[in-house]
């Protein structure tokens, strides 16, 4: 990881030396546009409405628009602003930690310590830990003062910024006004669904299916030679009919995507042999077992025809 910002947390006479990195990253697949006729990349360039020409970077200026008129801020104009001079992230008040709101937390950086000894920053997060508080922090990056949260995970102090209170839209529902009676019955039931479902939380469990698939689809595609080669020069050519690649590719998709989740699902069996059937577990062995006997039948049925009146006359007899 590579920092993106230097400088100290200060409290009181508390000075803590500190680099700060991006703890999330996008794992999505990154994907641009082509022309669906001969693949070429789609550039976007900066066009000038007025006299339609294309406008460098450095000639451009923002503007602000209120529906009447519209004010240009110059580069100059944002100079002259307040910059980001202060290298520094100010505690601003502990606070009990329930009272954030978990609606209001945006984006989340980690903190290192940047001196030769950890000492300071080792007991900034203890004292937080004891105290089961967490540091409510002001400080500016890239030219905005943020509001921010001050945190322990683990072993690391972590920075989550805040959204403004006026950024957090209030919900008025009309419907939630009404008087709506719960009976204890309807209650209990609820509890019940809810224990039937209890468990404790492991975000590795849970995977993006979407973006899995889309890389299944993506590597077939290469496997089976249906790409272009990037450094190419793109020039018009007759479009192709690929009707029967498109259904060749779709069924090795298909094939990919259920030869994964049956991997799946034959390990999480295999791994729970000698444990007592739960409700969960007994649900995806069912579906196991109705998707092997549907293959079954499905075999069966390729392999003689013949048998199926035998199998009507017998359930009439019945």
């Amino acid at each position: 990881m590579r920092a993106i910002w230097k400088g100290a947390l200060t409290f009181g006479l508390v000075n803590v030396p500190v680099k700060v990195y991006s703890a999330t990253e996008d794992h999505d697949v990154s994907l641009h546009q082509v022309h669906n006729k001969d693949g070429g990349r789609i550039r976007y360039q900066r066009i000038c409405e007025i006299d339609g020409e294309v406008v460098p970077y450095q000639d451009i200026d923002k503007a602000y628009d209120d529906g009447d008129k519209t004010v240009v801020l110059t580069k100059e104009d944002f100079a002259a602003l307040p910059a980001e001079k202060s290298r520094e992230i100010d505690v601003v008040e502990f606070v009990p930690s329930d009272q954030v709101d978990l609606l209001t937390l945006d984006k989340a950086y980690y903190l290192e310590p940047d001196s030769a000894s950890p000492k300071a920053y080792v007991l900034l997060r203890k004292t937080l830990e004891q105290t089961d508080r967490t540091a409510i922090v002001r400080f500016s990056l890239r030219q905005k003062t943020r509001l921010a949260a001050l945190r322990v995970r683990g072993d690391v102090l972590v920075l989550q910024t805040l959204l403004w209170a006026d950024e957090v839209r209030e919900a008025a529902f009309p419907a939630l006004d009404e008087t709506v009676r719960i009976s204890a019955k309807e209650l209990e039931l609820s509890a019940s669904l809810v224990e039937s479902f209890a468990s404790d939380f492991d975000p590795s469990e849970f995977s993006d299916e979407y973006q899995e698939e889309l890389r299944i689809l993506i590597d077939a595609k290469l496997e089976k030679g249906d790409a272009l080669d990037t450094s190419e020069t793109f020039g018009d050519h007759e479009e192709e009919d690929t009707g029967g690649e498109v259904i060749d590719l779709m069924e090795a998709l298909r094939a990919s995507v259920e030869k994964s989740r049956a991997a799946r699902e034959g390990g999480a069996t295999s791994s729970k042999k000698d444990e007592a059937p739960a409700k969960k577990p007994a649900a995806k062995k069912s579906t196991a077992k109705s998707s092997a006997a549907a293959s079954t039948s499905k075999s069966d049925a390729k392999k003689s025809t013949a048998k199926k009146p035998a199998a009507k006359k017998t359930a009439k007899a019945s």
